[in-house]
């Protein structure tokens, strides 16, 4: 049984996915639909880094060093302390840990990939994240197998709509001039 909450199911299952599957391309597509789906949210900003994180993650593990550092010091100039205590995570950890990764890669550092945790304080949500892992079939906090299918995702999955999009907007920006 599902742990009740105040928090929005995209962000649970988004640490779901963080924390079980390690699959950190689904993270952003699921906190990103939500965020898209919520403009006028006052955690915009917060869901905006959370994201990310997620795709910095992605990155990193990808060897896309660059691409990892511009998402990580994005993040840490994006979330605030207020935001990620309200999003029941310890803000100065998370800001800490991504201002050394950032300063880290910043640097010239090639870091090697390892699985983030974020550190989650309050105990509820902590719960319903790992319920909602395991209703997903993921242990929490488990080392993930890195295929081809998780580590490279966005060659694999179906990107028709996203280029739909991008052409009408740019169609529609071309039109307003």
């Amino acid at each position: 049984m599902l742990t009740t909450h105040a928090y929005p199911e995209a962000y649970v299952r988004f640490l779901a996915e963080f924390h079980g599957t390690r699959d950190y391309f689904e993270c952003h597509e699921l906190l990103e639909e939500y965020w898209k789906e919520h403009p006028e949210d006052p955690a915009a900003g917060l869901w905006h880094g959370l994201i990310q994180i997620a795709v910095g993650q992605y990155h990193l593990r990808r060897g896309n060093f660059e691409g990892a550092r511009k998402m990580l010091r994005s993040a840490w100039q994006r979330l605030t302390a207020a935001d990620l205590s309200l999003a029941g995570l310890d803000a100065s950890e998370l800001l800490r840990a991504l201002d050394e990764a950032a300063c880290r890669l910043e640097a010239g550092d090639r870091l090697a990939y390892a699985s983030w945790t974020l550190p989650i304080r309050d105990p509820e949500l902590l719960q319903a994240a790992q319920e909602q892992c395991g209703a997903i079939g993921a242990g929490w906090c488990e080392l993930a197998p890195l295929d081809n299918s998780v580590v490279n995702r966005h060659l694999v999955r179906d990107r028709s709509e996203v280029i739909l999009a991008r052409k009408e907007s740019l169609e529609k920006r071309r039109n307003s001039k």
